[in-house]
């Protein structure tokens, strides 16, 4: 049983599905006091963060979206609204290094799993940039004046923290247009219809544009996926 906290976008489709299922296995544990795998260290972590798992379920459901899989079953859970579990069973680094271990010689996820600060770095900015332009400023200096492997853990650490926060509207519309500006020349969208679009619309047509031209850039951020999860 395994609840992953780095980004479903490193997950390929068969592990991205497996979490599904287990993230509402551990649902029906906690909702219908089940005894089989109560005492799970992964369902424990979870008690009483209902919020928690039921963004998760957001994140995974908005990873499945834009790979083509369909999720018709959301999660109801609200207890402790805005609170993430403090323990990780495995560090995000070590998430990193598990993962690896387990698609060596097989598909990997739509972002591939980073090789280096710098690439985890890229992979993040427009998350970060949605929530923390000081964050993005700062992290952004330190990527690019250190190679240490043990700033990879640190980083990792705090770009999943980060990660668990909710973008303002006001920034996540920012990291969009950002973003945008790398599928404008391919948009039916104007850049004077830019600051009024609805922020579902504008990230469809990112997500439909990436993958059609195939934007390498874009189709490895996180952003990509889990901005969507933040819109109600």
């Amino acid at each position: 049983m395994r609840i992953w906290d780095v980004s479903p976008g490193y997950l390929n489709d068969q592990s991205l599905l497996g979490e599904h299922r287990e993230l509402h296995g551990i649902v029906s544990i906690i909702r219908n006091n089940k005894k089989g795998y109560s005492r799970h260290p992964e369902t424990l972590r979870w008690v009483g963060f209902g919020w928690a798992l039921r963004q998760r379920h957001r994140l995974l459901s908005a990873e499945m979206a834009l790979r083509g899989f369909c999720d018709q079953t959301p999660v109801q859970l609200r207890s402790n609204k805005g609170l993430w579990p403090a323990t990780f069973i495995d560090s995000p680094a070590g998430q990193f290094d598990l993962l690896k271990g387990k698609y060596q010689n097989r598909a990997e996820g739509r972002i591939h799993l980073p090789r280096n600060t710098q690439e985890l770095w890229a992979q993040h900015k427009y998350s970060v940039l949605a929530r923390q332009p000081t964050a993005y400023t700062r992290l952004g200096k330190l990527v690019a004046t250190t190679r240490r492997k043990e700033k990879f853990t640190e980083l990792a650490s705090e770009l999943t923290e980060l990660l668990r926060t909710r973008p303002t509207t006001g920034r996540l519309r920012n990291a969009l247009q950002h973003m945008w500006g790398y599928v404008s020349d391919f948009s039916s969208i104007t850049p004077a219809d830019i600051n009024t679009l609805d922020a579902k619309r504008l990230i469809l047509d990112i997500q439909t544009l990436s993958r059609e031209r195939q934007v390498d850039y874009l189709w490895s951020s996180t952003a990509l996926g889990e901005l969507a999860a933040w819109l109600e």
